[in-house]
């Protein structure tokens, strides 16, 4: 089993920033995701991570990932991983959640009523369950550089629940999470953590 899974969610993009949900769409960093990144790398490189210097990186293939892999120090051995792209939100791409509420009601919640024209949760968890049985498959510490909704599925899956448990795991531009074990079961050590940021 992995000693430790990073999970990292990008830096800071303008639809990142504005609440639009942002899928497959390319959006660059702003200067500000920027600065995440490089804070995160800083932070990387002192103890108790020291570099990881023995970690297996893998990251989205979409710039808003890749870019904050490279700025925090570890896109030299990152991987490419389609696995790792956002949910592909169809007709919701670059929407709101209030822009989406006022098409189809009040009471829409992405973890229940999913979306027109993209993947179904149980897709996106599929691919989260990929993740996880590659995090598990190896004995080196595992950092993942990818999106908001897929890391919180991720999360809910490391724990073998239900992926709209991900609606409970809110995960800011720049977090940090880091996944492991506790008495021989999945466990969060820590999630949504933005002290190199503060």
């Amino acid at each position: 089993m992995a000693a430790r899974v990073l999970l990292v969610r990008h830096g800071q993009t303008e639809w990142s920033r504005s609440g639009w949900h942002t899928g497959r769409t390319d959006v660059p960093l702003l200067e500000e995701g920027r600065r995440m990144a490089r804070a995160l790398g800083e932070r990387l490189a002192r103890a108790p991570w020291n570099g990881l210097p023995d970690a297996e990186v893998r990251t989205s293939p979409l710039s808003r990932a890749r870019e904050t892999c490279d700025l925090a120090g570890l896109g030299d051995r990152a991987e490419d991983w389609d696995a790792l792209l956002e949910w592909d939100y169809g007709a919701y791409e670059g929407l709101s959640t209030p822009a989406i509420r006022e098409r189809v009601g009040e009471d829409w919640l992405i973890w229940r009523d999913g979306v027109v024209g993209g993947e179904r949760l149980a897709e996106v968890a599929a691919r989260a369950d990929e993740v996880v049985a590659w995090t598990r498959g190896t004995d080196r510490d595992a950092v993942v550089f990818a999106h908001g909704h897929l890391l919180r599925v991720l999360g809910a899956r490391w724990l073998g629940l239900d992926p709209s448990f991900a609606a409970r795991l809110r995960l800011d531009p720049g977090a940090l999470s880091v996944l492991g074990w506790a008495y021989g079961e999945p466990a969060i050590e820590s999630w949504n953590d933005r002290g190199h940021l503060e």
